[in-house]
């Protein structure tokens, strides 16, 4: 049914394509078949000219890079996807949350200049998630605030 209403829709050949390709990518993805959804998501950039759609397609592969453990290549990933649409907070959230993670694996080890290297780092792409999206990250505000790190004013 969904097939068909894409087919009827007034848009350009190769748009459809990249949209059937991105749905069976999230499909997959959903249904956790990652091999999968990468491949169809990679098809789906092939074709895809729309810079928001093409950001949202890359911020869905670095999800994926991300919960298999790859985490360099899923912040690359996000990287490619802030260029295509800058206003994606929950890119920004994740990358944070990357960082973050390695500031307090630097700080369990002891290395406490590289936890404040990382922990700044989480606390640059927080803030700017913070900015586009008030309020939906009331965790990410707390720890920016209890943690000194806060250069904008949040509402609690």
């Amino acid at each position: 049914m969904a097939e068909m209403i894409v087919k009827m829709m007034p848009i350009d050949a190769n748009e459809k394509k990249a949209y059937i390709y991105y749905r069976d990518g999230l499909s997959a993805q959903n249904d956790g078949d990652y091999s999968e959804a990468l491949e169809n998501y990679e098809e789906s950039l092939k074709l895809e000219e729309n810079a928001v759609d093409r950001g949202e397609t890359l911020k869905n592969m670095a999800i994926i890079y991300m919960s298999n453990g790859d985490e360099d290549r899923a912040l690359q990933t996000y990287l490619k996807a802030l260029e295509e649409n800058p206003k994606q907070p929950s890119c920004l959230k994740n990358m944070g949350l990357i960082y973050e993670k390695r500031g307090r694996l630097a700080k369990q080890a002891g290395n406490q200049d590289e936890c404040d290297i990382w922990f700044d780092r989480a606390a640059e792409v927080w803030s700017k998630a913070v900015r586009l999206y008030p309020g939906g990250y009331l965790d990410i505000e707390n720890w920016l605030k209890t943690t000194g790190r806060s250069n904008i004013d949040v509402i609690f």
